[in-house]
């Protein structure tokens, strides 16, 4: 007999509005044992800088995850034919410490590594990419990332901090978990406090693309380069909401006016579709700041569509 794969819970099983409340109401288990890829939360917000709120995003997500279908029609991916996914809960953070919810997160993350599953992370503030990070280079070495944002998150402090939400891919280059050549920051935009803010990525060797080159344009022709300047090694995808247009996202800490689109947020998924992606997370949702649900809705989607670009997943 071949492997039975988990299965979403349909819509005509159980009524969207009732079911488990997990993510896209799979099947839940404890730890990454036997699976390829597993949804997990991590409820932090006391290393954002502005609003607060996005303790409640990956609870948020999963609410408005339920609207969820398990095939993409866009694409034909048909991941949980090929794959073995489950949610597993949240990482329990230190709610008032954020040094040691760091190293709470890094130690969940070596445990989820420690099987051959890929993490998919549902946020929470951004800095829980760095924890992330750190494990995902022990295990793959330094890796690619694919940085969707409108914040390049590099600055060296935070209020004397050096860990917050706005200084995680600085610390990340700092301490080499980046392959900073196979690195790309896309959708960087807004006011700064100097006219070399977004220098020092580029100083590093990160390919950095500003708002202003993604304006009214498919990005499918940026990602056929992107796919080639990332391939020969692992990818981790970051995906912060308020990369997206606060038009379409305004449930986020610091939003940015002048952002992607949501159709240019699923071609830059799409496009990665072929690295050796290892793990993703979508992060900064605050479901105070969304009150239609949108901004959950938009996050759960960009994971399902991460869900689709992992390796292995087949297509129909």
């Amino acid at each position: 007999m071949g492997t039975e794969f988990n299965q979403p819970l349909g819509g005509n099983a159980m009524p969207r509005f009732g079911g488990p409340s997990t993510m896209m109401r799979l099947p839940s288990q404890t730890d990454s044992n036997n699976l390829d890829v597993c949804f997990v939360g991590v409820p932090l917000d006391i290393g954002a800088s502005n609003r607060s709120g996005t303790r409640y995003g990956a609870r948020a997500i999963r609410s408005e995850s339920s609207l969820l279908r398990p095939y993409n029609m866009g694409t034909k991916a048909a991941p949980f034919d090929s794959l073995q996914v489950a949610d597993i809960g949240d990482v329990a953070i230190n709610t008032f410490d954020l040094k040691k919810s760091i190293d709470i997160i890094e130690q969940a993350y070596n445990q989820i590594l420690a099987n051959p599953c890929k993490p998919l992370t549902l946020g929470g503030d951004h800095t829980i990419t760095l924890p992330i990070l750190r494990a995902i280079a022990k295990k793959h070495g330094p890796v690619g990332l694919i940085h969707v944002d409108a914040h390049s998150d590099i600055n060296d402090e935070m209020f004397g901090e050096k860990i917050a939400h706005g200084t995680i891919f600085r610390r990340a280059a700092e301490e080499g978990l980046l392959d900073p050549k196979r690195v790309l920051q896309i959708g960087m935009r807004g006011t700064g406090y100097a006219a070399e803010d977004f220098d020092w990525s580029r100083e590093q060797g990160f390919r950095v693309i500003q708002i202003e080159e993604c304006w009214h344009k498919s990005l499918v022709p940026l990602m056929d380069g992107v796919r080639k300047q990332l391939t020969g090694g692992p990818v981790y995808f970051s995906f912060d909401i308020d990369g997206i247009d606060p038009a379409f996202a305004p449930g986020t800490g610091t939003p940015e006016i002048g952002g992607l689109t949501t159709i240019q947020a699923l071609e830059i998924i799409r496009g990665a579709r072929g690295l050796d992606i290892v793990g993703g997370d979508l992060v900064e949702v605050s479901p105070p700041y969304d009150p239609t649900g949108n901004t959950a809705l938009l996050g759960a989607n960009l994971l399902f569509e991460m869900l689709c670009v992992l390796p292995g997943v087949k297509y129909r």
